[in-house]
This record gives structure tokens, C-alpha cells and sequence, in this order.
């Protein structure tokens, strides 16, 4: 399907969204306004809008530790995500789940996971009762390189493999594990070449071409909507900060997160990317830019106005 000029402009504004959002949750735990730990998405903003270009609204996505990306890719509503990250009531888990914990069941988003490939079983179950069902529905399971290294991984690729359930399994590969280097734990070149002991197709992507991610994923979904079960993605991207806001990133060079700023940021390369095909992105920027500020900075105030979790709520909405 040819995306429309209107709709390449919405993925352009999603990705600086996200960068913006990131940016200022930054400043916020830096200025001790957030609790818990933060893990930023700044440099990956191009896989989670182009897989989520993908989907349809109904579509169903699980999300990872790093997950505001994906959260607003799918249509998370910034005032509940940015409470959430305070703590406060308005939030999406009442307060009481935090950064890695965020879900909107009414955006298709099953929840971040903050336990490392927690969310693939997940999105595969969720796969099999859309079958069961006869929804006509995908699950869109985000995971890191280090979690294709999990028993979790690779049970739930077998299982959606034979029972040809609709999903689609995307390793977000930025290359680190939190400080264990992907050349050190995974002994093939590329992830997505595991695919084929399960029988399905593998692909690998670049990740900082969020036009490369969605026509990957589009194939992925038209193929699992269609009854011919699931595909592995591997998009190669890169996280310019550490594992966590304040990690010291003794593990690796200054240079390897210079020269991915400077030369495979994915807001710029598609920026360019738009400008050679003829989209008026030029004339827009700017004001996209200035009015996701502004939604930001809102975002921000709803927050810090909004009230704390009542105590006595604390033992309400758990499963176990």
C-alpha cells in the first residue's frame, strides 16, 4: 500500500514525538520529578513508528522495558503516559506501575514487560485466542536482542511457529544487552536468521529507516492476517543513551554513540528522505515541532496536577 503524503507527515510528527517526549522525561529524572527507573527510547524512534504504521487500530501490541516509543506509536495518550511516570492517579496503572509498566488495552497495548522478554509468551497467547475467536486481529511482540537469548524466546517462537498463530516477533537489536555486546552472546551474524529452524520467514531491517521498518512489518502482518502464521523481524538500531537514565556506559566507546547521532539518526534520514520524494516536510517542521512541545509541556502539567494514588487502593487491580 503507497502511504499517502499526509500519512508520511504523521509518521515524521510520531517519531519527534517521541524524541520530544524522551527529551523531557530526561529532564525529569534528572530533576528527581519521576520515580522508579527510566529506560529512554532516543535513537530507536523509527522501528516502533514504522512497525506501528503497520497495524490497524484494533491490532494488539506487547512492549518491553523501553517502551514509551512504542506506546506512542500505537496512540498512547501523552497526559495518562507522562502521569503514570509521576506516579499519580491519572495515569494509565493508577500510578502504581510506573515506566516499565504501561498499558492501554483500549490501543491495542497488552503492557510493557519489565522482565526481559516477558512479553513474547505474552503476545503469542494473545495470538492464539485472536485465532480461536476468529478475530480478524495481529499481535506485534517488541523485544531486544537479549531477550532472543531467553527460554522464553524461543518456546513461544516454536509454539506461534506450529500452531501458525498471527504474530509478529520484532527484536529491536541496538547492539547491547545492557552492557553484554550482541556480537558476544549471539554466535550467528544476524538474529533473525534463527527464523529458519522454526520454519517461518526472518528478516532483517535497518532500524533507523522507519520506511524500511513499516514495509517489513506490513508484509510480516498482511501474511499473519492472512492464516500463514508468524514472522521474525530484526531491526538493526542503535540507543544513544545508556541501558537506564544514569547508566555510566563504562561498556562501550563515546565515538559508537557519536557517529549514530551523526550519521543514522532516523528523524533526519527521513527528513531527507521526504524532502527528496517531494513531500512538503519543510514548510511543517517547524510547526510540528513547536506544537509537540507544547502537547508535551501539557502533558507535564496534567501530571504534576494530578493527585497521588489513595493508599488504600494499593492491594486493588492484582492478579496473584
Amino acid at each position: 500500500m503507497k502511504l499517502s503524503n499526509d500519512q508520511l507527515i504523521e509518521m515524521y510528527r510520531t517519531m519527534v514525538t517521541i524524541r520530544r517526549f524522551e527529551e523531557r522525561v530526561e529532564e525529569l529524572f534528572s530533576a528527581a520529578k519521576l520515580r522508579g527507573s527510566v529506560h529512554l527510547y532516543i535513537g530507536e524512534e523509527a522501528v516502533a513508528v514504522g512497525a506501528c504504521a503497520a497495524l490497524h487500530h484494533n491490532d494488539y501490541l506487547t512492549s518491553t522495558h523501553r517502551g514509551h516509543g512504542h506506546c506512542i506509536a500505537k496512540g498512547g495518550h501523552l497526559p495518562r503516559m507522562m502521569a503514570e511516570l509521576y506516579g499519580r492517579a491519572t495515569g494509565y496503572c493508577k500510578g502504581k506501575g510506573g515506566s516499565m509498566h504501561i498499558a492501554d488495552l483500549e490501543s491495542g497495548i497488552l503492557g510493557a514487560n519489565g522482565i526481559v522478554g516477558g512479553g513474547i509468551p505474552i503476545a503469542v497467547g494473545a495470538a492464539l485466542a485472536c485465532k480461536i475467536k476468529g478475530l480478524d486481529r495481529v499481535v506485534l511482540s517488541f523485544f531486544g536482542d537479549g531477550a532472543a537469548n531467553t527460554g522464553a524466546f524461543h518456546e513461544a517462537i516454536n509454539l506461534a511457529s506450529v500452531l501458525k498463530v498471527p504474530v509478529i516477533f520484532l527484536c529491536e537489536n541496538n547492539q547491547w544487552a545492557v552492557s553484554t555486546p550482541v556480537s558476544y552472546s549471539v554466535p550467528i551474524p544476524n538474529i533473525a536468521d534463527r527464523a529458519f529452524a522454526y520454519g517461518i520467514p526472518g528478516r532483517v531491517v535497518d532500524g533507523s529507516d522507519v520506511l524500511a521498518v513499516y514495509e517489513a512489518v506490513k508484509e510480516a502482518v498482511d501474511r499473519a492476517r492472512a492464516g500463514q502464521g508468524p514472522t521474525l523481524i530484526e531491526a538493526k538500531t542503535t540507543r544513544w543513551g545508556g541501558h537506564y537514565q544514569g547508566d555510566p556506559q563504562r561498556y562501550r566507546s563515546h565515538e559508537e554513540v557519536e557517529r549514530a547521532r551523526r550519521e543514522r539518526d532516523p528523524i533526519v534520514l527521513y527528513f531527507a528522505k521526504l524532502e527528496a520524494q517531494g513531500v512538503p516536510i519543510l514548510e511543517q517542521a517547524e510547526a510540528i515541532d513547536a506544537q509537540v512541545r507544547s502537547e508535551i509541556e501539557a502533558a507535564v502539567a496534567f501530571a504534576e496536577a494530578s493527585p497521588e494514588p489513595d493508599p488504600a487502593l494499593l492491594f486493588e487491580d492484582l492478579y496473584a
